[in-house]
């Protein structure tokens, strides 16, 4: 039998990238993080964690298996990574039952009530926390202090105000250093006091491809850029750019939740676009807004807008001639 040449349908070119090994490289990048919170809070970071990762799988898996009945979905990692992000999103003192809640909301609502991985529009994690921002404010509010604070205070305090909350009251003065910032010495959530882990997780993400600079980059810089706009108008109102970037959620919202695949633009010029307009709202709600934080708000109003978006900002044609 004379040999032939058979063409099957494209995409002809294949990577040894899965969804699985994406979700692991992610969390395992988030590592360092982790262990700076637990280092800072103490156990009940661990535990906090421990229960929102528990939580998220076990509610997958019992709508998945009961509800949808679909094959299990627990083994792309996708449950537990959002459980994690959720409990970066969270005070290490917040109720075991408010954790459980919040998993519910961000598996069950925000991811398996359109249809599971790859058709939520939003992203499951930060509906997950806004959501009980808005339910229980004043337990989402109550940050404690780290080791590290509590140590050099001298007094018997164990909750205090965030960076962006001396920002809001106005107290400048107040303000850890930007050394404090980036090495953890703050109160927040798990996700708020680790800088420079998170920092050291982007850089694995970037050299293993599992993201790219577009999403990141362009957030930090426009916040940055409009944040020192204002502290250069208004010195006495608004805080200088530095802060904004070691402060808050920022990093972690820009380096690990903007850049979710599902809910983020699949163009490049999309994810510049995109980044962008996070930046502009993040630093608006945090200037202007009623909350101190406006990271959160700010990914998922940008999460709706990815559909126009992507119909604008379109990846090249595969074949197509440059321009």
């Amino acid at each position: 039998m004379d040999k032939k040449l058979y063409v099957s349908m494209s995409p002809h070119i294949h990577g040894d990238d899965s969804v699985a090994k994406n979700m692991y490289r992610v969390i395992l990048a988030l590592v360092p993080a982790l262990l700076v919170s637990v280092y800072a809070f103490g156990w009940p970071a661990l535990l906090v964690t421990a229960i929102s990762i528990a939580s998220c799988v076990v509610f997958e898996y019992l709508i998945t298996r009961f509800l949808m009945k679909r094959p299990n979905t627990l083994t792309d990692g996708s449950a537990v990574l959002t459980g994690l992000l959720l409990a970066f999103n969270l005070p290490s003192n917040l109720p075991w039952w408010i954790i459980v809640i919040g998993a519910l909301v961000a598996i069950g609502m925000a991811k398996m009530s359109f249809g599971g991985l790859g058709n939520n529009i939003f992203n499951p994690a930060l509906v997950g926390r806004v959501f009980l921002l808005i339910s229980f404010p004043q337990q989402m509010t109550t940050w404690p202090l780290t080791r590290m604070q509590i140590a050099a205070s001298g007094t018997d305090a164990l909750t205090g105000a965030t960076p962006l909350g001396l920002i809001k009251a106005g107290q400048f003065d107040q303000l850890p250093s930007a050394i404090d910032m980036l090495l953890g010495n703050t109160g927040g959530s798990l996700g708020e006091v680790a800088a420079l882990a998170l920092l050291i997780g982007v850089v694995y993400l970037l050299v293993t491809k599992t993201i790219t600079w577009h999403i990141p980059v362009s957030i930090l810089v426009t916040v940055f850029i409009f944040a020192a706009c204002l502290h250069l108008g208004n010195p006495e109102r608004f805080a200088d750019p530095l802060t904004h970037l070691l402060t808050g959620g920022l990093m972690l919202g820009a380096c690990f939740m903007a850049t979710d695949y599902v809910t983020s633009p699949m163009a490049k010029s999309g994810q510049i676009v995109y980044g962008i307009g996070i930046g502009v709202l993040t630093v608006l709600i945090r200037s202007f807004g009623s909350y101190p934080e406006g990271v959160s708000f700010a990914i998922l109003i940008m999460n709706a807008v990815t559909p126009i978006i992507n119909l604008y900002c379109k990846p090249k044609r595969f074949g197509e001639p440059r321009k």
